[in-house]
């Protein structure tokens, strides 16, 4: 097996995101219900779950030290929304055997993130938060272990279907094989037009705090948090006491240059306390969205299948597809073909106007958000 990369392991989203694993798809198992029924709802449940499952044993098997720490809050920003929240808790015990998620009020929610800014949600023991550049390089040295040849700064600039077989081309080579998987999400670019069309970059952009005092009130019990904003805000502590923030509200195509001044706001909304707190790394990149929120998988030309789009749900979820494509070429395709199955319409205004139109729609989001 042989893997090209355009640049370094770990260079895009797979190495430098929030960390967070989340439970199930991105959209809660109630809404895929609606959708799809609760008998596909429960089977895509139920893979996400095998996913989060399989990281966690695939790294303690493997000696990935990952930082690993348990729980994740997802939290309502405005009140209208809390009733939604105490429903979710009783549907995921009741109808997806899910018994981990609790319902917290205003009071409970304001203990558990040292704030009074939200309005209620739910806390989940059954998932947790990691340190993703350290779980992408184990991950790395397990595949180079077992005879994988990984070659960095070597961009795929062609892939085709010819005779039988398909064919990469890089700048430095060709490779011919017999299948093959692209898995470059929100950096494919011209690479192959049905990935291009079905999947969309995003800009998301994280900062990390000095290391808070151990006796700060910010997140005590050390779980991840995402709240219910559509440009969502996630944050967590990490294991030297850092508050690494996600989220920005205005989306361009360039990485502005101020994303700490950013970050540090929206820190201070949250807690004022930490409104001089000290930005020590700021970034920003991309990921890779769909219009529905769910993984694009689709076989895109004769045995040459493409995974991505997962939506900011890709700690689980990708290296998971990962191991449903190897199940796929071995003659069980199964379990792969329920994400290859979903509706993923293509972003509308083809490639001239989608870009535009995308950024006028997460900025009324991210309006709508405020209001």
């Amino acid at each position: 097996m042989a893997l090209v990369e355009a640049h370094r392991l770990g260079d895009g989203a797979s190495g430098r995101n929030g960390g967070q694993l989340g439970t199930g798809q991105r959209a809660w198992a109630e809404e895929l219900e609606a959708e799809l029924g609760l008998t596909r709802a429960r089977a895509l449940f139920d893979l996400a779950e095998e996913a989060k499952a399989h990281l966690l044993e695939f790294s303690r098997v493997n000696g990935i030290d990952i930082d690993y720490m348990p729980g994740q809050m997802s939290v309502a920003h405005k009140k209208r929304y809390v009733a939604g929240y105490r429903a979710h808790a009783e549907i995921m015990a009741n109808r997806f055997a899910y018994p981990f998620v609790s319902f917290m009020d205003a009071a409970e929610t304001a203990e558990r993130l040292g704030s009074r800014h939200y309005f209620g949600g739910v806390r989940d023991t059954g998932t947790g938060h990691v340190h993703p550049l350290k779980l992408l390089l184990g991950t790395a040295r397990v595949a180079a272990g077992n005879g994988a040849r990984l070659f960095e700064r070597t961009m795929a600039t062609n892939v085709a279907a010819v005779g039988g077989k398909v064919r990469v081309t890089t700048a430095t080579g060709t490779i011919t094989a017999a299948k093959a998987l692209i898995a470059v999400n929100a950096h494919g670019g011209d690479l192959e037009p049905q990935s291009a069309a079905h999947v969309m970059p995003i800009g998301s952009f994280i900062g990390a705090t000095a290391p808070l005092p151990k006796d700060s009130p910010v997140l005590p019990g050390g779980e991840s948090v995402d709240d219910s904003r559509f440009v969502i805000r996630y944050f967590r502590r990490t294991k030297d006491r850092r508050l690494l923030f996600g989220g920005r509200e205005v989306y361009s195509a360039r990485n502005p240059g101020d994303i700490h001044v950013s970050i540090r706001r929206q820190i201070a909304e949250i807690y004022p306390s930490l409104a001089d707190v000290e930005i020590t790394h700021a970034w920003g990149g991309f990921v890779g969205i769909t219009l529905p929120r769910r993984p694009f998988v689709r076989e895109v030309m004769p045995n040459v299948i493409s995974a991505g789009g997962y939506s900011g749900h890709g700690v689980i979820l990708s290296s998971f597809v990962g191991r449903l494509y190897a199940e796929a070429i071995t003659g069980r395709r199964d379990r792969l073909k329920l994400f290859e199955e979903l509706n993923i319409p293509p972003f509308p205004g083809g490639r001239r106007f989608r870009a535009p139109l995308l950024f006028l729609a997460l900025n009324w989001f991210a309006l709508r958000d405020r209001i």
